[in-house]
This record gives structure tokens, C-alpha cells and sequence, in this order.
């Protein structure tokens, strides 16, 4: 048995409590886990209840990176737990996880209509090209079959040159084509798609 004889806020964090027990400090823990288990100076912990509060400081630490990561941006299950990973340890991570797949912070098939309306509004590529990306993120293939029905390969290779012309010197055919060619190349589009959309967008200008 322990007794909690005093908990004083970290100067630095401002975010988390030193517990000390018996007069010393012994761990700290985040100041809403201290709020929600009601610990105050007098409490006394057995052992077994100190594991419990560290295992729970562990999870919500675990938690609140998670959701840090996913304020920037979507994210798929895949890259959360790739980067929880390299943190904290598996069990923690998958019981963080499984917690935000049911509150709905986690949707592959969301995250997966988010990357696609994404690439379409900023930087249309191919349909192939957006496969591999949603693959290589751990989207399940069905999900991703599913959410690029639709996609049309000419017309975002017709999207993207219209933007890329504006930029591109007009009075040589042979360069004209070997600099839009390529670029439309890099999104991923095929040789018909490139060479239609080369030729469609030259006899426009």
C-alpha cells in the first residue's frame, strides 16, 4: 500500500501531473486521467491499482497522438498504425485503434472517398496511379475497385493539360509534346491517353 501525499502540475508540459507516493515522486500522469480517476493527496494505491492508472495514462497518451495525427489530415487504419507503432507498444495500439473505429475517427472507405475527391480537385491523375496510392495505404482492394468507379482517364489528362499549357512554350510542337508527354506520363495515364490528349490540347492552341 501507498499513500498519494502529493500531486503537483509539470512546469514544462502544463499538461500533466507528478504523482508522489509515500513522499517521493513516483509517475506522472496526464491531468484528465487524474481528473477522471479522482486521485487526491490522502488516496491510498495498492500495487495493482497503480498498473491499472499507468496502463490507462498509457492508452490515452496513445490515443491523443492518434488524434493529433488525424487533425492534419485523414488518415487510413494502415498509416495510424504505422506511426502509433513506432511509439507505443502493440497491444496499446490496437486497443487505440479498435476505440477509434468505433467513434468513426478511423473509416478506410472515408478515408479512401476523402484521397480520391483530394488528388481530383488538386492533382488529377490516372486511375491506375490512384489505385496504387489507396493499395500502398492499406485500403482493401474492394474499397478501392468501389470508390474510383467512375474515373475518367481522358478527361483529368485533359484537366491537367489545360493548367500545364498555360506555362509551356507554344511554338515548338516537337518540345511541346515531349514536356506535356512526360508530365502526363508521371500521373500515371497511358501512351493512347497521353497521345490523344498531347494532340487534342495542340490543335486547341
Amino acid at each position: 500500500m501507498k499513500t498519494i501525499t502529493a500531486i503537483e502540475a509539470q512546469r514544462k508540459s502544463g499538461k500533466r501531473d507528478n504523482i508522489f507516493l509515500n513522499g517521493s515522486f513516483a509517475f506522472s500522469l496526464t491531468q484528465s486521467v487524474v481528473k477522471e480517476q479522482k486521485l487526491a493527496p490522502g488516496q491510498i494505491l495498492t500495487d495493482a491499482e497503480i498498473e491499472v492508472l499507468l496502463g490507462v495514462d498509457l492508452l490515452k497518451k496513445c490515443c491523443d497522438y492518434a488524434l493529433r495525427l488525424l487533425s492534419y489530415r485523414p488518415r487510413s487504419e494502415t498509416e495510424i498504425r504505422a506511426r502509433l507503432v513506432r511509439r507505443f507498444d502493440r497491444q496499446t495500439v490496437e486497443q487505440v485503434i479498435h476505440h477509434l473505429k468505433a467513434e468513426k475517427f478511423l473509416d478506410d472507405t472515408a478515408f479512401a472517398i476523402f484521397w480520391k475527391g483530394s488528388r481530383q480537385s488538386f492533382s488529377p491523375r490516372s486511375k491506375r496511379m490512384l489505385s496504387t496510392e489507396l493499395r500502398s495505404k492499406g485500403i482493401d482492394p474492394e474499397v478501392v475497385s468501389e470508390t474510383l468507379k467512375g474515373i475518367d482517364d481522358a478527361d483529368n489528362a485533359y484537366r491537367v493539360a489545360q493548367k500545364k499549357v498555360r506555362t509551356m512554350p507554344k511554338d515548338d510542337y516537337k518540345t511541346f509534346r515531349r514536356k506535356l508527354g512526360a508530365m502526363l506520363s508521371r500521373r500515371g495515364f497511358s501512351y493512347d491517353v497521353v497521345d490523344h490528349t498531347v494532340d487534342r490540347v495542340w490543335q486547341e492552341l
